[in-house]
This record gives structure tokens, C-alpha cells and sequence, in this order.
């Protein structure tokens, strides 16, 4: 594709010449010749001294700056129905149609193989459907870059505010829509099913000229998590425990805990996990069983062996 492109800008070019251009041998940029020819594209090479190799004369792909890889890509970017909840199915549909009558025959059998062998899902399993009757409105406002008066439910429940917001982006986490607007002289999060009225209002929106969203999200992102895990537990795990620490808790939480970890010569290992609070860590910790030990604090030792105790009764132990 690249040679195509390189072919379009050049009125003619020698083989050494485009061969230099695209830092190949002169024996690959006849290959690669052969297989744009094969392809169906209509090239043609004039001999002697001031000869080379050009396009018919007024063939154009439409294509102009798409790489193969960059084309193929596009049938595996999978997100269909959040592109639809955005109002851009039909736009994503259009494209993807125009694209394909575009290609030459083996890449368009490339596309094809792609979009039948890779899909992103991005819901989490057994999760219900938010509501999100606003969210192509939303999308609508953060593309016009027009202020919004919203009616928000902090919390998902109790009684609504209302807000006038600058939007600033709309991102998918795990299945769930937020929007992130500027409120007076902050910025902040709303999610998109919490929002039960919009109105669109006739006045641009304030959006810094520096504002990166996915910099913000992945920075609020990382504080918002810090804020969750406040309580330090340290444990010693079996191998077992080891193994099964990825499956049992967020697998970043697991990972963190494992890199800090220090194997011991008995076979078990020590390290710290950080929890939000005592329970979480004592229900998230009895899925180790007997492949885990809590060391401190003591509090949720003792905790977690209570609770032992009361299911060896239950159970008639």
C-alpha cells in the first residue's frame, strides 16, 4: 500500500528510485510491483533512460494515506454496539462498506478473515443494560462543543440536581458510559445513566485548549483507585495461593501485590495487598481458603478466622 501511495504522488518513478524511497532491494520492489499488479492495480513500465513505472493514467485509489494494516484494522476495531449507542452505527456500516469496495481483492479477504477471527465485547459478564436514552445527545454536545444544563442523580438514587456542565468527552469503561464535563472551574465525572434530563443550550462550551481526555481519565482514573485502597493486609500464600491470586482478586491488584512479593524457603510467600476496608478484604481473601494467611492487621485476622469458624459450624464442622 505503501507503494501505491508512493506511486500516486510520483507521475513516474525507476524501480532503484522507488526501491530507495521505500528502503527495500530492488528485488523486493519487483515483487512488490508484481503483487500490486496481481492485486488489480493497472500499472504499466516505460523502457530506456527516461523510462519507469507509473499508474494508468487517472486511476486512483481512494484510499490516499490508509496503510494495509491501517485498512484491515478498521474491521477490527469491535465495539459495534457503542458506536450505535453513539448514534454512529449506520456512519461505522457506511464506512466499513466504502472501504471494502475499495481494497484490492487479498486485502479485502484479509479484512474479511480479521472480522470473522477478533471481536471486543466490553461489558463485564452478568451485568444489566444501564439506561443510556441520553447519550447520543450527550455525544451530540461534546462534538459541537455546546454547553449543557443536565439532571443528575448523585449516587443513582435520591433526589436529582441540576447542573450546567461543559462537556468534555464520553468514555467506556467496562460497559459503562461516563462523561466528563467541567463543572464551574472543575472537572469531573458523570455516568451517563444517571443522567435523567438534557438540554442542549445556546452557548459554546469552555473547554481548555490543553484538555487531553484520555491523559485526564487515565490520571483520575489511577487517584480514584489509590482513594479506594487504603488498608494494607499482609498475607503469606502458598503456591496455590500464588496461582490463584489473579483469579480471585482485580488482576492490577494481583499483579501489584505479586511484584512486591518475597518467596520464602518453606514455600510460602509474603506479600502486602492493599483493600478498601476490612471487609472487602476478608470476603475477597476467604476465596483463598487454607492457601492464605493474614498476618496484619490483626483486626482482619481475626476477622477472617471468625468467619471461619461460623461456616465450620454451619456446616457441621
Amino acid at each position: 500500500m505503501a507503494l501505491l501511495f508512493t506511486l500516486q504522488s510520483r507521475r513516474s518513478a525507476t524501480v532503484a528510485e522507488l526501491a530507495k524511497a521505500l528502503g527495500v532491494s530492488q528485488r523486493t520492489m519487483h515483487r512488490d510491483l508484481a503483487a500490486l499488479q496481481a492485486s488489480g492495480v493497472p500499472l504499466w513500465t516505460e523502457p530506456g533512460r527516461y523510462g519507469g513505472v507509473r499508474l494508468v493514467e487517472g486511476w486512483r485509489t481512494r484510499l490516499d494515506g490508509l496503510t494495509a494494516r491501517e485498512a484491515v484494522a478498521l474491521f477490527a476495531m469491535g465495539a459495534p454496539r457503542a458506536l450505535a449507542e453513539l448514534g454512529l452505527g449506520t456512519a461505522v456500516a457506511g464506512a466499513h462498506a466504502k472501504v471494502t469496495a475499495t481494497l484490492p481483492a487479498p486485502l479485502r479477504e484479509q479484512a474479511r478473515q480479521v472480522a470473522q477471527r477478533f471481536h471486543l465485547d466490553a461489558p463485564r459478564w452478568f451485568r444489566p443494560d444501564e439506561d443510556t436514552a441520553h447519550l447520543a445527545d450527550l455525544a451530540r454536545a461534546v462534538w459541537e462543543e455546546t454547553r449543557l444544563r443536565v439532571r443528575y442523580r448523585p449516587g443513582g438514587a435520591g433526589e436529582e440536581v441540576e447542573r450546567t456542565l461543559d462537556p468534555l468527552g464520553l468514555v467506556l469503561k467496562a460497559g459503562v458510559w461516563y462523561l466528563v464535563a467541567r463543572a464551574q472551574s472543575s472537572i469531573r465525572t458523570y455516568r451517563v445513566a444517571r443522567i435523567t434530563a438534557v438540554k442542549h443550550l445556546a452557548e459554546p462550551a469552555d473547554r481548555p485548549e490543553d484538555f487531553d481526555l484520555a491523559g485526564w481519565w487515565a490520571d483520575s482514573s489511577a487517584q480514584f483507585e489509590r482513594s479506594l485502597r487504603r488498608l494494607p493486609v499482609r498475607v503469606r500464600l502458598s503456591a496455590a495461593g500464588v496461582r490463584a491470586l489473579p483469579v480471585v482478586l482485580d488482576a492490577d491488584l494481583a499483579t501489584s501485590a505479586l511484584d512486591g512479593a518475597h518467596p520464602g524457603s518453606d514455600g510460602w510467600t509474603e506479600t502486602v495487598i492493599e483493600f478498601e476496608a476490612p471487609d472487602v478484604a476478608v470476603g475477597q481473601l476467604l476465596a483463598l481458603g487454607t492457601e492464605v494467611e493474614v498476618l496484619e492487621p490483626a483486626s482482619v485476622r481475626a476477622d477472617l478466622a471468625e468467619l471461619g469458624r461460623r461456616i465450620a459450624q454451619r456446616h457441621g464442622g
